[in-house]
This record gives structure tokens, sequence and C-alpha cells, in this order.
């Protein structure tokens, strides 16, 4: 993971459509690389890879400085309007398998709306997709990232009392990943402060983990 005075993560962003993957994989590595706007439909169909510059002044070992590297894959939602539940399930082990194979993935990011409730159909469906896509210690790997943070407190809720408010089928998911979970604020994903806050966090859940990986396996025939 580290190289001299550099360290590379390599993120996987996942979701259902327009719950913000792409701005906020677009949000990690301070680019714009991925394909974001509102639609009727799902925007993203096919997995793509995304790299950062050097970012500096985010992570220090051994009383050193090193420089960080982020790498995002964009995925297809799930629910998609257009592909099978199986066309995307493949299309993303595929993905990651090619691109973390060896490397290995550090953490998956699910991307859900704060402003929108987390339905009980909603949460299994997603959590058996995640179980089928990184296996059994998906727990370990997964982060949840929820985007339209400046909508719920536009609405009058901190964070405290937004998870205090939240229903039992979101409490019960982020206890699952063991409370990693961050508040995205869609109106300053792109400003650099807020990148570094974030990234830092996702840094502290990777380090929470031992920086173990995961090593993708690819599509079964």
């Amino acid at each position: 993971m580290a190289a001299n005075n550099e360290m590379t993560i390599n993120l996987v962003v996942l979701g259902r459509t327009q719950t913000g993957k792409s701005t906020a994989g677009n949000s990690l590595l301070g680019s714009s690389d991925f394909e974001s706007h509102q639609s009727p439909s799902s925007v993203t169909t096919c997995c793509s890879l995304g790299h950062s510059c050097r970012i500096s002044g985010i992570i220090r070992r051994n009383g050193c400085e090193l420089a960080l590297r982020v790498r995002v894959l964009d995925t297809p939602g799930y629910p998609h309007s257009s592909l099978s539940k199986e066309h995307v399930r493949d299309t993303v082990r595929s993905a990651l398998a090619h691109h973390f194979g060896e490397e290995g993935l550090h953490l998956a990011v699910l991307v859900l709306r704060a402003d929108l409730p987390l339905c009980p159909d909603e949460s299994d469906h997603t959590i058996q997709f995640i179980q089928e896509l990184l296996g059994p210690t998906w727990k370990d790997f997964t982060a949840v990232l929820l985007t339209h943070a400046d909508k719920a407190e536009e609405a009058g809720f901190s964070e405290e009392a937004y998870l205090h408010s939240a229903p039992s089928t979101l409490l019960s998911l982020l206890s699952s990943v063991q409370y990693k979970y961050i508040f995205l604020d869609n109106q300053k994903s792109i400003i650099k402060e807020e990148r570094a806050v974030v990234l830092r966090k996702l840094l502290n859940f990777i380090r929470q983990n031992n920086y173990q990986v995961l090593l993708p396996k690819h599509s079964k025939e």
C-alpha cells in the first residue's frame, strides 16, 4: 500500500441509482472523472476507475508525512433502470478483480441519501448484494456514506439528531458495519477542506481494520 513516502488506497462506491455515487467518487478524487447528473433513468451503466493526484497533508506515519493517492471504482447502481441484478453484480465483480485483484480492496463505500428513508426491503437487497460481491467479511470492508446531508441539515437535523430519529433499518445497518459512517454535504463536496475531512475518516476506518485488504475474485463461470 505504501511505497517510500506514498500510500494508495483502493475504494469502490456502491449503492442505488441516484444516491450520488458518482458525485461522491468525484469528491473523493477531487476531480470530475465520473459522469454525474440528474436523470429519470440510471446514468452509470458500466464500471470506471478514477485516480487522484498526490494529496498531501492527510496522513502521517512514524512522524513523517505521506502523500496519499486515492483510486475509486465507480459502479452502476442496483437496482438499475435497465440492467439486471446479475449483470450489475457480475460487472462489478469483474471490475474489482481486474483493477484491485493484486493490490486488494481497502473499503467499499455504500452510498445512501440522508434525505430519504432506508426501507427494510431496500436494506435487505443492498446487504445481500454487497454480501454476494464481497463475501462473508463484507462488514469489515464496508463504510456508509450519507449524501445530501445539507438537505437534512436544512430540515433542522444535526448529525446527532438525525441518527436519533433514524429508522431501525438504518441503525441496524450502521451497527453491522461497526458504525463506520460519514455524512457528506453535497453543497461542499468539491471543497478541498471537506474532502480532507472525509479522506481522514476513511483512512481511520482502514486503520481500524489494520490496513487489511480484500482480494476480489473473478466472476464465477
